[in-house]
C-alpha cells in the first residue's frame, strides 16, 4: 500500500494554543478534588533519547514549547544521541525511558532489545554518495567507503550494493561516527559513504560536487524507511501508566506538527539553537504521517507489512537470523489505546 501522505512545506501555520498545566491526562485524568475539579496529575520523571534534527527532535520541541509533557503530567528530560543503536544500548541499561531510532536500527527492536511504541516518519534523506569522478555504484568497488554502522546509511549502502550485484566485501568498508563520516568526506580520506542529510549538506559545504549514487526512492517498491519511536522492554512491560502518558502526548504533538508544519520548522530550529533554513532542508527529506495515517495504518496492517519487508532485508543483511513477528516489537495496539 503506497501511503498518500503529506510532505513538508505544504502546510499554513496555525494558531499556538496554550495548553493548561494541569488537567485531564490521555491516561484517564486525576481524581475528583474537593472542589469538584479534577486533582492535576502525580507528575512522572521520563528520559527521552533523540537525534538532532527534523526527524529525531520535532516532536520534543513541539511537546516542550506547547506544554504537551506537562498536560500528560510528564517530566521530560531529553538526552541527544548521534544514532539509534546507541538509544537501545542506554535503553537496556535503563539510562533511557524513551528514543528515537531511524530505520536502520529497526533490527534492533526486532531482535528483542526494546519495543517500537510509535511510527514517527517516512525517511527520505538517506543516500550513498562519492566524491567526483566517481559516477555509479560499481566505481566504489575496491575503494573505501564508510559507514555509521547499523543505521539507515548502512542501510541504504547495503540496498545499493544489492542492486549492482555486489556486497561489502567488494567495497572497503570503514565503520565511522557520523561526524567522522563528515570529516572524512569534506577532506577526501574516503571515496564514498552511505549518509544521510542533513549533515550531507555539511560535506557539500566542502565538496559541492559531491555525486549522489542512490538515495530512499530508489528501493521504495521493496523497504519503507519509517522512523520510530523506541521504549525499554522493562517500560513497557513495567509501567504502563509512563507508557500511556508518553504515547497520548506523543499523538498530540503528532497532530500538531501535522497541522503546524511551518511552526514546528521554526520550533525545532529554537529547541537544537540552529538556523530554521537549515532544518527547512533537513524537513525537505521528510515524509510526515498524519495522526489519522498512522492509526489507520496500524490497524489495517499496513505498517506491519513495512517492518516484515525491513525483517526480510535484515535477514539477507545479517543482523537478524530469522524474519521476526511486527506483533512481537511493535505496540501499535498500546499506540491506538493512547488516543481512546
Amino acid at each position: 500500500m503506497t501511503p498518500s501522505s503529506k510532505l513538508i512545506g505544504t502546510v499554513a501555520v496555525g494558531a499556538t494554543v496554550a495548553l493548561a498545566l494541569a488537567g485531564c491526562a490521555g491516561s484517564g485524568g486525576g481524581e475528583a478534588s474537593e472542589g469538584g475539579g479534577e486533582a492535576p496529575l502525580e507528575t512522572i520523571d521520563v528520559n527521552f533519547g533523540y537525534i538532532p534534527d527534523f526527524n529525531g527532535t520535532s516532536l520534543l520541541a513541539i511537546a516542550e514549547d506547547q506544554r504537551i509533557w506537562e498536560e500528560h503530567g510528564l517530566n521530560v528530560t531529553t538526552s541527544s544521541f548521534t544514532n539509534g543503536p546507541l538509544q537501545i544500548q542506554a535503553l537496556g541499561t535503563g539510562d533511557l525511558d524513551f528514543g528515537y531510532i531511524g530505520p536502520g536500527a529497526m533490527w534492533l527492536p526486532a531482535s528483542g532489545q526494546a519495543k517500537v511504541v510509535a511510527i514517527n516518519t517516512l525517511g527520505q534523506a538517506d543516500r550513498v554518495v562519492a566524491q567526483p569522478g566517481i559516477d555509479s555504484v560499481e566505481e566504489l568497488a575496491g575503494k573505501t567507503v564508510a559507514v555509521p554502522e547499523g543505521t539507515s546509511g548502512d542501510m541504504i549502502l547495503t540496498l545499493a550494493l544489492e542492486d549492482a550485484g555486489m556486497t561489502k566485501e567488494d567495497v572497503n568498508l570503514v565503520p565511522m561516527e557520523p561526524a567522522a563520516i563528515v570529516a572524512a568526506l569534506s577532506s577526501g580520506q574516503v571515496d564514498g559513504a552511505g549518509f544521510w542529510y542533513p549533515a550531507l549538506a555539511t560535506v557539500k559545504q566542502q565538496v559541492p560536487d559531491l555525486v549522489e549514487l542512490a538515495d530512499n526512492t530508489d528501493f521504495e517498491d521493496r523497504v519503507a524507511f519509517p522512523t520510530a519511536f523506541v521504549a525499554g522492554n522493562e517500560v513497557v512491560d513495567e509501567d504502563p501508566e509512563k507508557t500511556e502518558r508518553v504515547l497520548a502526548a506523543l499523538r498530540d504533538a503528532i497532530e500538531f506538527r501535522y497541522d503546524n508544519m511551518e511552526e514546528t520548522i521554526q520550533l525545532t530550529a529554537d529547541f537544537l539553537a540552529i538556523d530554521a533554513a537549515q532544518v527547512e532542508a533537513d524537513a525537505g527529506n521528510v515524509q510526515v504521517l498524519s495522526l489519522d495515517e498512522i492509526d489507520t495504518w496500524t490497524e489495517d496492517g499496513t505498517i506491519d507489512t513495512w517492518l516484515s519487508g525491513m525483517n526480510d532485508y535484515f535477514v539477507g543483511a545479517g543482523k537478524l537470523t530469522d524474519p521476526t513477528d511486527p506483533s512481537t516489537f511493535y505496540t501499535g495496539d498500546l499506540f491506538l489505546a493512547a488516543g481512546q
